[in-house]
């Protein structure tokens, strides 16, 4: 391992010893018992470093605003304002659709399948499949000073930088100095409209030096990007229209794309437009302008609330926000380490409210900037929005969750073109639910059991025949696909999974590869909970589904370990890279077909040899889940905490290692893991905090936490 065999060899062994006391503090209490104010506050954002990587951010979920230590995206054009609505998509090539893609024929188990490959012959048509449509950065709002309006301001013009986010109210307040004139800058987003508001005191203001700009990009198509591109000022439109002396809209478009940004200042505005699409927005007369910026797509009229309304909108519902569900304590621990932990517990709830809480799915990156075009996977929507359920906030996710009834269809219609029953979602996707040519797009299934998981969830919050029937038809369909998919090997005698198939760590050979452990797993655990969650709605047992479930080839075992996939050679020294996936058969899921033994020694060898700094950050809460699940809870905390570059939370509590960058799988892991491993899981025997040590180190008072299956 890059981090060193040693250090994770020794966390082991001490994981072991302290596994065999009995002396833990866990105290769970009733909601409005812990202080939460004050446990969300001592991890407020203290931000002095001009050059800081990430964003602050406020936002509600389907709209956020990233800015600069100047509470505005002054100088740094690489943070965004976006929605969930910003999609764009150009023409496509040559008087084609996406209905005239030519699929490739797969030999699949003797059936010739079509899949969304590549296509060579159609290349352009290819490209455009994959790259539209895709998210837009909406525009970028800051400062610019002196005599010069389009002149920005840098780093270099500030002194005294400091940014502090209050995360009880999520109120960003900004204060630096421009030749020794103080400017203060306070941000604010509204918890329900697309809507970004800013106060700016200064006497720069009241003599027209410092003033607001804005500036709209056209679309950036590149796979990883900010969503914008300011080069191509001729392939969009900006018409400005003046509503009185305070407010005015900046009407968009984007080749087919409409929106619309309604502004309203607190004083009269002098606008003036010093590029195509750039515009300074001045005041003058007094030390404090406001001005709030209101964005909705097409071109309807909306009334625009003041920057007072939205403030009071803000510190309103954001305290809810925390005094509603799960809440955890850390801070009577004796392990030093509990501030860290809990440090990243807040600021990963305050992440995912604002990126994670839409009307869709996010993209891995949120609303911080583009991964994958924009497009949302539908592997990952379990790590970003799972814990909702563990953490007792379903509401934040019913509406994303949709894009299974809204995109049932489409699924069944994939699958039914490939021979299978049921729906096969695809790996990602926009809101229209339309696959991109891509190998790991076209043979990845991991995704498929996600439906009943959430399903299992959703019932276990709401016992009830509505949320059984809520949910019917889509489980059928998608234990159906489950069914159908796994074959029978030569033998007849099991059913098997592959190929071709692309496994959660997306490291195998596709065409070649079969019956990987994860997938094997996740299998039993969706057929097993789709009969149990039918049955309460009163259906008949599926007798496919049982007989896929009872004769669904084990867990791949080599040399008394569990390894990655059935067929693989050189598991510990040539594919002990990416998703430790095997680990998330008895952690994630509670191992229906597992050796709790085996899986016991095969934690044991993935900590001594696995390449933690070629995963991603979600690997380290699935092996923390492991290790809880085997009694190990130390080593569980180890993970949560590993010194990786993968697992690394920065300021903001963004997690990054590459691209994409950040990473909020990583946050949505770490949320559901901390809520298995402090309310436990089904059959954890009532022990107190699970996943905790059992040492007195420390100390977990929480409240509203829901066990895991």
């Amino acid at each position: 391992m890059k981090t060193g065999h040693g250090i994770l060899l020794s966390i082991f062994i001490t994981a072991i010893l302290s596994a065999a006391t009995v002396d833990i503090q866990a105290q769970q209490l009733k909601r409005g018992t812990i202080n939460r104010k004050q446990v969300v506050q001592r991890h407020n954002l203290n931000i002095t470093d001009p050059h800081e990587q990430g964003p602050t951010q406020v936002g509600n979920g389907n709209f956020a605003y990233g800015f600069d230590i100047t509470g505005m995206q002054t100088y740094n054009d690489q943070f965004t304002t976006m929605s969930q609505w910003s999609w764009h998509s150009i023409v496509p090539p040559d008087g084609l659709t996406a209905a005239d893609f030519e699929k490739t024929d797969v030999n699949t188990n003797g059936r010739m399948i079509p899949y969304e490959l590549p296509n060579p012959k159609q290349s352009r048509l290819t490209h455009w499949m994959q790259s539209n449509p895709h998210r837009f950065n909406l525009a970028r709002i800051g400062l610019c000073y002196g005599g010069d309006t389009s002149r920005h301001l840098t780093p270099e013009d500030i002194d005294n930088p400091s940014q502090f986010l209050d995360l009880w109210t999520a109120t960003a307040v900004s204060t630096f100095e421009i030749n020794g004139k103080q400017v203060k800058v306070t941000t604010i987003g509204d918890p329900r409209l697309d809507a970004v508001a800013f106060r700016i005191e200064s006497p720069l203001i009241s003599t027209g030096n410092l003033r607001v700009f804005i500036d709209f990009p056209y679309a950036n198509l590149d796979v990883f990007s900010n969503g914008s591109d300011y080069t191509k000022p001729d392939l969009h439109t900006t018409d400005l229209v003046m509503h009185g002396k305070q407010q005015m809209d900046f009407n968009r478009k984007l080749d087919s794309t409409i929106y619309k940004v309604a502004v309203h200042s607190s004083r009269n505005v002098q606008v003036k437009k010093v590029k195509p699409h750039q515009f300074v927005l001045s005041t003058s007369g007094s030390s404090i302008a406001e001005f709030v910026f209101y964005f909705s797509p097409g071109s309807g009229n909306h009334s625009v609330p003041s920057f007072s309304t939205i403030k009071a909108h803000t510190e309103k519902y954001w305290p809810a926000f925390w005094n509603s569900g799960g809440f955890i304590d850390l801070s009577q621990s004796k392990d030093q380490r509990w501030k860290e932990l809990e440090r990243r517990i807040v600021l990963s709830q305050y992440i995912m409210k604002v990126n994670a809480a839409g009307d869709y799915p996010p993209q891995e990156t949120g609303l911080v900037n583009n991964s994958w075009y924009g497009r949302f996977h539908y592997e990952m929507i379990l790590w970003h929005e799972a814990h909702y359920a563990l953490w007792d906030r379903w509401s934040l996710i019913e509406k994303s969750l949709q894009v299974y009834k809204n995109n049932l269809a489409d699924a069944k219609q994939r699958a039914a073109s490939q021979g299978y029953l049921g729906a096969r979602y695809p790996k990602c996707t926009g809101p229209d639910g339309r696959e991109w040519p891509h190998p790991i797009h076209a043979f990845l299934v991991w995704q498929q059991p996600h439906p009943i998981f959430f399903a299992d969830l959703d019932y276990r919050l709401h016992p009830s025949v509505a949320t059984l029937k809520k949910w019917s038809d889509v489980i059928e369909a998608s234990a159906d696909f489950l069914a159908s998919y796994a074959v029978p090997d030569s033998a007849g005698k099991q059913y098997m999974l592959g190929p071709p198939v692309a496994f959660v760590p997306e490291n195998n050979d596709y065409y070649k590869d079969y019956n990987p452990a994860f997938e094997l797993t996740y299998w039993r655990y969706a057929l097993k909970k789709a009969q149990s969650l039918q049955a309460l709605s009163g259906s008949k047992q599926n007798p496919l589904w049982d007989s896929v479930y009872r004769h669904l080839a084990p867990v791949p075992v080599q040399d008394s370990l569990y390894v990655q996939w059935e067929n693989v050679r050189r598991m510990w020294d040539k594919f002990n890279f990416e998703h430790p996936a095997l680990l998330g058969i008895y952690g994630l899921l509670p191992g229906d077909g597992v050796d709790v033994a085996i899986m016991r020694k095969t934690l044991s060898k993935v900590v001594k040899e696995w390449k933690f700094d070629t995963g991603w950050g979600w690997d380290f809460p699935l092996a923390a889940m492991c290790a809880a699940r085997v009694g190990e809870p130390a080593l569980a905390i180890d993970f949560l905490l590993h010194p990786s570059s993968k697992n690394n939370y920065d300021k903001h509590g963004f997690v990054g290692g590459g691209n994409p960058y950040p990473y909020l799988p990583a946050n949505g892991a770490l949320l559901y893991a901390v809520a298995m491993m402090t309310a436990g899981w089904d059959g954890d025997k009532d022990v107190p905090t699970p996943g905790f040590p059992a040492d007195g180190s420390w100390t977990v008072c929480w409240e509203d936490l829901r066990k895991a299956p």
